[in-house]
């Protein structure tokens, strides 16, 4: 299909660019930028006016729930989700049932996905048989049938020789392993940040030195092998810190940050709200403002939505009990922008962290809107303000810290590989 977008705000973080200017798009791909390519005749022209055009978001952490949990969600409501949040790549974690250990498994949801004709998936695969951190998966033969990367979700490797194996295997293939820095025994079965608050509450704890002791053996390993690690959805400013001076030193490391993890602190838990029960837990406010600084300062490479939907049968529970996780995907933009606007920094660099950062980590081509790339692209109304609420979530996940709350920043439009997928209905 023909696109043609005018009189739009054109925001590419990737190739600096933020002007009024018209966007073409032609055969899946962005054809030109400002005038009309030479015959260009537009079968759809879509009017912009007082909208962003941006890179479609990339989410470097989605889990969409098959197979294996589609009583939690299915591809079709996630997928609906990220259309509807103007998410057009997604990465999702292993952690799947069965695991994401074999390559019929990927190929199968890798050709699932292809059919909705939705956001592209790209897989990480499992590190280790079974997430049980204890043989090696065939990463080889993985990568073939798609995945991007490897990983162990929630699960630790307790045995530190079999982390450095797979760390030797993957450098030896430049993979990249995808890593949650957290202890296999400090703080394992807590469910709240380890600080005054728990104990008042009488909630068993995280230690942020659970995050640390895990950051010291990764990068020991790293320096170790040369491999190359993302460490996934970091929460405390201890850990941020090891991180600073690994990047200082050269190390091949990047990392991100759940969104919600910018917005709240353990203070939001509450009256025992199990809406805020996630993994790892809310901290405090000195770790959320470290986390804030370091997206400012670019130590954090990428904001993701961290999506987890849970059901009610899972959610509505005493805190303790209830399942950890929460919807994102739709959150992921007005959660970015409210970011930015809290820390006064620019709309190109809040669009930076969830566009062309997460695609550069992830090594996809997405993100950016340069002539001759995919063209996958959001529309949004930066003003316009909606109410988190769960009707108005696509995704099968009804649960998140934030329902109640009115946000900035509606998507309009998603356009996927030129395709018009999503557009929200006029009222």
């Amino acid at each position: 299909m023909k696109l043609h977008i005018k009189n739009g705000r054109l925001i590419d973080p990737a190739n600096g660019v933020d002007a009024l200017a018209d966007l073409y798009l032609d055969n899946g791909r962005v054809a030109a930028i400002g005038a009309a390519p030479a015959g260009f005749v537009a079968e759809r022209v879509i009017d912009a006016a007082g909208l962003v055009v941006a890179p479609g978001l990339v989410d470097l952490s989605a889990r969409l729930r098959e197979p294996g949990y589609e009583y939690k969600a299915t591809l079709e409501s996630e997928m609906q989700a990220a259309m509807q949040g103007g998410v057009t790549s997604l990465v999702c974690p292993p952690d799947t049932d069965p695991v994401l250990d074999e390559p019929g498994l990927v190929e199968m949801l890798k050709h699932r996905a292809r059919g909705l004709h939705q956001a592209h998936v790209h897989p990480l695969g499992a590190l280790t048989m079974g997430l049980k951190g204890k043989a090696l998966t065939e990463m080889a033969e993985l990568t073939e049938a798609g995945c991007i990367g490897f990983a162990q979700a929630e699960e630790p490797v307790e045995d530190t020789n079999v982390l450095l194996r797979a760390l030797q295997y993957a450098r030896t293939f430049n993979y990249t392993v995808w890593l949650r820095p957290q202890d296999a025994h400090i703080g394992r079965g807590g469910i709240a940040h380890s600080g005054a608050l728990a104990s008042r509450l009488g909630l068993s704890g995280v230690p942020v030195m659970s995050e640390t002791i895990a950051l010291h053996t990764i990068f020991e390993l790293v320096r170790a092998t040369g491999a190359r690690v993302h460490l996934c959805r970091m929460s405390s400013a201890a850990g941020l810190e090891l991180v600073r001076a690994a990047k200082k030193e050269g190390l091949p490391v990047t990392c991100d940050v759940g969104v919600h993890h910018i917005h709240m602190t353990d203070a939001d838990i509450g009256f025992f709200d199990s809406n805020a029960r996630v993994t790892p837990p809310f901290r405090s406010q000195r770790d959320r403002d470290a986390i804030r600084a370091g997206l400012a300062d670019g130590l954090i490479d990428a904001i993701c939505s961290d999506h987890t939907p849970v059901d009610d049968d899972e959610k509505l529970l005493p805190f303790g009990e209830a399942s950890p996780g929460a919807t994102g995907l739709e959150l992921l933009l007005s959660l970015a922008l409210k970011w930015a606007d809290d820390q006064h920094a620019s709309l190109p660099a809040a669009l930076a962290k969830v566009t062309c950062e997460p695609a550069r980590v992830a090594g996809l081509a997405a993100g950016q809107l340069a002539v001759g790339a995919v063209a996958d692209v959001v529309l949004f109304d930066p003003a316009a303000r909606w109410t988190v609420a769960p009707a108005a979530l696509a995704s099968q996940g009804k649960h998140t810290p934030f329902l109640g709350y009115e946000l900035a920043g509606q998507v309009m439009a998603t356009i996927v590989a030129g395709r018009l997928a999503w557009e929200r209905p006029a009222r």
